[in-house]
C-alpha cells in the first residue's frame, strides 16, 4: 500500500515537470512570435531599362565674342542696347572718324601727285624712245628715263597702299557685330576715349542659335560613354534640365570638350550641344546634362529599400523563411524612386521593403512577399 503511494506521488512529479517544460518552451515560442517583425518583401525580377546619369553644366553660346575697338577715338555713338539681339554686320559703336577721314584725304592726294609723277615718267620714256632710235640722244638717257618711270610706278604703289590703310582704319571708326547674337553689358558711354589696348571690351556678342552645356564627367562614365559610341548606339540621347526643374524641349548630344583627363580631379571635360531656336538658354546660364543609357538584364530596387551607411548601400534580404540576412549592394545608377543593382542581389532574391531601419542581421522576421514590378 505504502508502495503504490510512493509510484503515485512520482507519477504526479514527473507530470508536473513536464507540463512546466512544455509550459516554458510554449512561452518561448509565443515570445519570439510575438518578436518576429511582420515585414513586406518583393521578389525582384531583371530587366530592360533605361538608365540616366545627371552632370551639373554651365551654358555657353556657339560664338561668345568680345567686342574691341582697333583704333583709338572718343566714343561718338552707341547704336544698341545691353541685352539686344543684333544681326552680323549691324553697327554697333561709332568713335569720332574725324582724324581717320582727314588720313583719307591725304593719303588720296598724295595718290593724285604719285600718278601725275608716274605720267610725267612715262611721257618722258616715250618721248626719248624714237630719239635714241634715230641716234639724236644716248641710250643712256632713255635708260634713265625709264628708271625714272619705275620709281614713280613704285611711289603710286606705295600711295595706293597709304589710301587703302586709311580707309580701313576710317570704316574700324564704325564696330559691327561680326556674328548675330545678343548683346552684354556696355560698360562705356558717348564721349569716353577707346583705344585697343583698353582691357576691358565695349560689349560681349552671343551666338546662342546653338549652345554648348559643359560639364565634367570622371573616367569610368567616360569609358562606358565611349564603348557605347564605339559600339554604334545612339549618342543624341541627352537631356538638360533647366534650373526650374524642367526638361528642355530638344534633344542634344555629347561631344569632347576636352582631349585629355584633369591629374587633380581625374575628370574630363565634356561637352552637349543643343539647338536653341527659341533662344530660351542663355550664355552664363546652368542646368543639369542627363544621359540616359539603355541596359539589358538590370535588377531595380526601391529606394525605401535600400539603407545608405556611410556611402555604401544595404539590402535586407530573405534568408531562408523567417530570418534576414542584411547585404551590400552596388548600384549602377539612379532615378527619383529607384536604384539600379549592379552587385549584391540577384534574380529571384527576396528583398525587404519596409522596417529597414529596425531590422537587423538575422533578425526574425513574418514574410509578407509579393513580385516587384
Amino acid at each position: 500500500m505504502n508502495y503504490k503511494k510512493g509510484y503515485l506521488a512520482l507519477s504526479l512529479a514527473a507530470a508536473a515537470i513536464l507540463y512546466s517544460c512544455g509550459s516554458g518552451n510554449a512561452q518561448e515560442n509565443a515570445q519570439q512570435m510575438q518578436q518576429a517583425l511582420p515585414t513586406d518583401f518583393i521578389q525582384v525580377k531583371s530587366g530592360n531599362e533605361d538608365v540616366s546619369t545627371g552632370y551639373p553644366g554651365s551654358i555657353e553660346g556657339q560664338d561668345n565674342v568680345e567686342i574691341k575697338a582697333q583704333v583709338t577715338g572718343y566714343l561718338e555713338a552707341v547704336y544698341i542696347k545691353e541685352g539686344q539681339y543684333v544681326s552680323k554686320g549691324q553697327t554697333l559703336f561709332r568713335i569720332n572718324p574725324s582724324v581717320y577721314n582727314e588720313q583719307v584725304n591725304t593719303n588720296a592726294a598724295a595718290l593724285k601727285s604719285a600718278l601725275a609723277a608716274q605720267e610725267t615718267a612715262k611721257l618722258e620714256v616715250e618721248k626719248l624712245r624714237p630719239l635714241v632710235e634715230g641716234k639724236v640722244v644716248s641710250d643712256m638717257q632713255l635708260k634713265t628715263a625709264q628708271a625714272n618711270l619705275k620709281a614713280a610706278s613704285a611711289q603710286v604703289a606705295q600711295a595706293q597702299s597709304s589710301l587703302g590703310s586709311s580707309k580701313i582704319n576710317a570704316n574700324f571708326t564704325y564696330i559691327k557685330a561680326p556674328v548675330s547674337g545678343y548683346i552684354g553689358r556696355i560698360p562705356n558711354r558717348v564721349g569716353n576715349l577707346i583705344s585697343p589696348s583698353d582691357a576691358s571690351p565695349l560689349t560681349t556678342l552671343s551666338n546662342i542659335s546653338t549652345v554648348n552645356v559643359y560639364f565634367s564627367m570622371n573616367e569610368a562614365d567616360f569609358i562606358a560613354h565611349s564603348r557605347a559610341t564605339a559600339s554604334g548606339e545612339n549618342a543624341e540621347n541627352v537631356e538638360l534640365i533647366l534650373a526650374d526643374g524642367s526638361t528642355y524641349g530638344f534633344k542634344g548630344r555629347l561631344e569632347n570638350a576636352s582631349g585629355n583627363f584633369d591629374r587633380n580631379t581625374g575628370s574630363i571635360q565634356m561637352k552637349a550641344v543643343f539647338q536653341n531656336p527659341d533662344k530660351l538658354l542663355r550664355s552664363g546660364g546652368t542646368g543639369r546634362v542627363m544621359i540616359h543609357n539603355a541596359l539589358d538584364g538590370v535588377i531595380k530596387l526601391p529606394k525605401t529599400s535600400v539603407k545608405d551607411i556611410q556611402d555604401k548601400f544595404f539590402v535586407y534580404k530573405l534568408a531562408g523563411k523567417d530570418k534576414v540576412k542584411m547585404t551590400q549592394i552596388k548600384v549602377s545608377g539612379s532615378t527619383p524612386e529607384d536604384y539600379f543593382v549592379k552587385e549584391g542581389v540577384a534574380a529571384g532574391d527576396k528583398i525587404a521593403v519596409n522596417r529597414i531601419d529596425a531590422l537587423t542581421d538575422g533578425a526574425q522576421v513574418v514574410a509578407k512577399v509579393t513580385p516587384s514590378k
